[in-house]
């Protein structure tokens, strides 16, 4: 290795929050940007990085995966910057392009909805071009970026969704290994991270900490939690119930469908419908397209097994939906305003027969989490300019099913890479400050926020 050199790292996003994730490394008057996603809770231009931040074109984009958070705003980025290009595993490539098409349909559907002036924010063939200047790229195979100085870039499996990848870059005089979402969980169709080899020397560690505030996700294991779910499942739809699970449409859509069907398989669950909302059915194909990706013994149901949804916003269509006992695997995951999965819950929290299980993160403004604090009672509106309306049902469950690692995995991943720097982000003040305050001795650590710049030394 050459002699240490420093590096500046500027967070753009997704420093002190979860959302919008997008940072710069400037390394020998060099710039890279790790991802470049959008905010899941801002509206228009607030959604984005801090872009302005941005002082000349950057040398190339690296993409952990294609959740929107981490992807959101690459065709806006390439507008400003067309010359940049993304590098990302080959799985990723296709799912982004997936998931930035129907951006731009949803940020259409608000500017008519909510008079959204901004939106949409980049249009179909700007998606088109952004998908023209990707690399898609093999994980574990060294690729050299286009720069002066010959920095080496590698994805390693992250072990988040399908395509997923944590990035070591490896720059003269310094290393850096980047996260992203991780998790070590070997989930129904998914294996977990794969850890950096002990002779890889690390100066810089830039790691999420979601769940840094606690670590509830470690303590039950993903194949007890499924049957804990059955469980849970089998008693609503014995009473004549009807199930809501709201999934992210890319990870956990998939892995639900999948862990439900086996369940009905194995008589632990009863043979009612299962039913998938639209981008998830969407990214379903795609993850038919790379089985080769996936665990070996993964068993991915035919999507036609599933049932569609149907256009929830039309009257009629949710009470017909929910009056027999079903399963409905429903966008979004935090269970957003005027989502499917709001609009469904919508009318099912007025009967006490039926039940809502999340499954993954929910931030605590959102409306998912509000239902999970709510009491029977309370009211609440489930869509834009919607009347509240009042809660009867009591059967609203959180599982653990998360696709982050829990705090002591993030721990176990600094301990075992020994880096020099730690830099948190990815994660809400208290998960951050946490994690920040219990690293343990030997290591330089950050918590930078959002326009932030800080210098690394190696």
């Amino acid at each position: 290795m050459t002699s240490g050199q420093s590096i500046e790292l500027s967070v753009l996003g997704g420093g002190g929050e979860v959302g919008a994730s997008c940072f710069q490394l400037a390394i020998g008057g060099q710039h890279v940007l790790l991802d470049s996603g959008t905010h899941p809770k801002k509206d228009g231009r607030n959604a984005l990085p801090e872009f302005d931040m941005i002082r000349r074109a950057p040398d190339a984009l690296l993409v952990t995966h294609a959740h929107q958070d981490h992807c959101g705003s690459i065709p806006y980025l390439m507008r400003q910057y067309p010359g940049v290009k993304a590098h990302a595993t080959v799985p990723t490539m296709r799912i982004v392009d997936r998931m930035l098409h129907n951006s731009v349909s949803v940020m259409g559907l608000l500017a008519r909805e909510r008079g959204i002036q901004d939106y949409p924010l980049y249009e179909h063939e700007d998606v088109e071009y952004a998908m023209q200047r990707f690399v898609g790229h093999e994980f574990d195979t060294p690729f050299k970026l286009p720069m002066r100085a010959p920095v080496e870039a590698t994805f390693r499996r992250a072990g988040h969704v399908l395509g997923s990848a944590s990035i070591l870059l490896k720059a003269p005089g310094h290393t850096i290994y980047y996260t992203g979402d991780v998790c070590e969980t070997r989930q129904e169709l998914i294996d977990g991270f794969s850890p950096l080899p002990e002779d890889v020397h690390v100066d810089t560690l830039i790691i999420e900490a979601t769940h840094g505030a606690n670590d509830a996700g470690g303590a039950v294991s993903y194949q007890d939690e499924i049957y804990r779910m059955g469980t849970q499942m089998a008693e609503v739809l014995e009473a004549g119930g009807t199930v809501l699970i709201p999934s992210f449409a890319l990870g956990r859509t998939q892995e639900v469908l999948n862990f439900v069907s086996r369940l009905q398989e194995e008589g632990l669950v009863p043979t009612v419908p299962v039913y998938a909302s639209g981008l998830g059915r969407a990214v379903y194909e795609l993850y038919d397209r790379f089985t080769d990706y996936m665990l070996p013994e993964a068993i991915l149901r035919p999507l036609d097994s599933f049932g569609r949804i149907g256009n929830v916003w039309k009257s009629g269509v949710v009470k017909k939906l929910i009056s027999k006992p079903s399963i409905i695997v429903a966008t979004s995951g935090m269970m957003l305003e005027n989502t499917p999965s709001a609009l469904i819950a919508e009318e099912m929290v007025q009967s006490n027969k039926h039940g809502i299980f999340f499954v993954g993160y929910l931030d605590h403004e959102t409306l998912g989490f509000k239902l999970t604090q709510a009491e029977v009672g309370d009211a609440l509106s489930f869509g834009i300019d919607r009347p509240a309306v009042p809660i009867t049902m009591e059967n609203i469950q959180r599982f653990s099913f998360s696709a982050h690692a829990p705090r002591s995995a993030l721990q176990g991943i600094i301990e075992h890479i020994k880096p020099k720097n730690v830099v948190f982000v990815h994660g809400d003040p208290e998960a951050i400050d946490w994690m920040n305050a219990n690293t343990g001795n030997g290591y330089t650590t950050f918590a930078p926020e959002i326009g932030q710049t800080i210098t690394l030394e190696p």
